[in-house]
């Protein structure tokens, strides 16, 4: 099994995420969106196991699988100095790969995100007109809308959105960052 590509996918995907848990939330318990997370918090040397991880199974076996691409998504973003430093350009490259291997229409959520910061908002926005139907019920899609809404200064519709998926999430943490957020319309 340690010679699965796959499961070295899966493993490096794993610690990259544990890495950067310290700075996911403050110390109230609200969440931290990454672009706030104080990376100083970060556990960079098993950031740079996982990575060493990672590289070393693309190498060996050349077989990229779903967890190893989505493993290398995360190390775009665990790598960059800051939040302004991501490889927003490499990033999108690996959600049209992970698309390849294994689509999803959340899949396609996570790339509109990048080609908001590769392409700008209006082409985001266009990305995820055609996702409606497939994540209506999804939390995250009216989120993730309601802030690209926001950022295209379109409120009424940023507000609507943001309200959707305030009524559809149950978790704590989240709906307190959804309120915040309707709170600053």
């Amino acid at each position: 099994m340690p010679d699965e590509p796959e499961a070295a996918g899966l493993l490096a995907l794993i610690r990259l995420h544990r890495a950067r848990g310290a700075a996911r939330f403050d110390t109230r318990g609200d969440l931290v969106l990454l672009a706030d997370q104080d990376r100083a918090l970060w556990d960079h040397p098993a950031i740079a196991e996982a990575t060493a991880l990672l590289t070393r199974t693309a190498r060996a076996h050349r077989r990229p699988g779903p967890y190893q691409v989505q493993a290398a998504i995360v190390a775009c973003h665990a790598e960059a100095k800051s939040f302004a430093e991501t490889d927003w350009a490499q990033i999108l490259v690996l959600y049209d790969l992970l698309l390849r291997l294994a689509p999803s229409p959340v899949t396609r959520l996570h790339r509109a995100v990048a080609v908001r910061h590769v392409h700008g908002v209006r082409a985001a926005l266009e990305e995820l007109d055609g996702l409606g139907g497939a994540l209506d019920r999804y939390p995250h899609f009216h989120g993730t809308r309601a802030e690209l809404l926001r950022e295209a200064g379109r409120r009424d519709e940023a507000r609507e959105a943001g309200e959707r998926a305030l009524r559809m999430t149950a978790n704590p943490a989240q709906q307190a960052l959804l309120e915040q957020r309707l709170a600053w319309e």
